[in-house]
């Protein structure tokens, strides 16, 4: 799939296409009360609507997901989707915005709603299992101290990454780096059968009894990887370079208030690298199925 494809450019497209991916059987539901009696309206005034003959609700494709009450043509959201899927460093919403032939605010409120289906794209039970090793590490986001031109530019920030070896990568925003911060992101996203590798922070020394085993690496010591190549953060290490080159290029600056989606973002193209564009695009769609966010909620938290 590539940009010059119908449905980043025709409406009936575009809409087709959404269709297709929600009900790929062509066996409509309706999002509203989950009865299979809908037929398809039709007219000038009511084309690309469904009527449900249970609950007489109307709906659209756009219905139950992410779009849902957005006034951006679903032509757009699709490419908007697809240029966010593709770019391995992530793109801006100014250049979305000049992209798109929008404005900034519709460009920016977009972005994070395609950042809202990642997350759902890349949820799916804990990470690692029996036999697999989950690397654990944290970095610090934001630029030198040095380098920042005013007082009052926002510090850095801390996050932690989860990744298996050859796997998925989930990302967190966390206030610190203390035993119970990491302690509470481990046993909630990562199996107790799993090998967990990190490297010599304290904190994490304790918590390696509740794994399978646990694999440490002394960075201090300039050791990088054990004889055997077993102990090592080294693919936890690359992601964070992919993500910082992200922020340095791309973004420059991350929100605190939103920076839990760009993790989503970033965990999201990293844990599908092994898809097309194409297929991780239909991945992000079928995430933006049975959610929602709201411009109050996300201008609530600048707020």
């Amino acid at each position: 799939m590539n940009i010059t494809d119908k449905i980043f450019h025709d409406e009936a497209e575009a809409a087709a296409h959404i269709e297709r991916s929600r009900w790929p059987t062509g066996d409509i539901t309706c999002p509203l009360c989950g009865a299979d009696r809908v037929r398809r309206m039709g007219g000038k005034t009511q084309a690309g609507m469904f009527l449900c003959n249970d609950c007489r609700g109307k709906f659209t494709v756009r219905t139950g997901t992410v779009m849902e009450r957005s006034h951006v043509p679903l032509h757009k959201w699709l490419l908007a989707t697809h240029l966010l899927a593709a770019s391995k460093k992530g793109m801006s919403a100014k250049q979305m915005e000049r992209m798109l032939g929008v404005t900034y605010k519709p460009a920016w409120f977009l972005c994070h709603r395609i950042r809202e289906a990642m997350d759902e794209a890349n949820s799916g039970g804990k990470l690692g299992g029996p036999g697999v090793t989950v690397e654990a590490d944290e970095s610090w986001v934001g630029g030198l101290a040095k380098n920042r031109a005013f007082r009052d530019t926002a510090p850095k920030k801390i996050i932690m990454t989860l990744v298996e070896r050859g796997g998925r990568a989930r990302t967190f925003h966390i206030a610190n780096v203390t035993g119970p911060v990491l302690r509470t992101v481990l046993v909630k996203n990562v199996d107790r059968a799993s090998v967990l590798a990190t490297d010599e922070h304290v904190s994490y020394k304790p918590l390696g009894v509740e794994y399978a085993a646990h694999l440490t690496i002394n960075h201090r010591a300039k050791q990088y990887s054990s004889p055997d190549r077993r102990s090592h953060s080294n693919t936890a290490e690359n992601f964070f370079s992919i993500f910082k080159r992200g922020v340095i290029g791309t973004y420059h600056h991350l929100s605190e208030a939103h920076l839990h989606r760009y993790c989503r973002e970033f965990d999201l193209r990293y844990s599908t690298r092994d898809m097309t564009d194409g297929e991780r695009a239909h991945a992000i769609l079928k995430g933006m199925e049975g959610r929602r966010l709201t411009y109050r909620r996300t201008d609530a938290l600048t707020a």
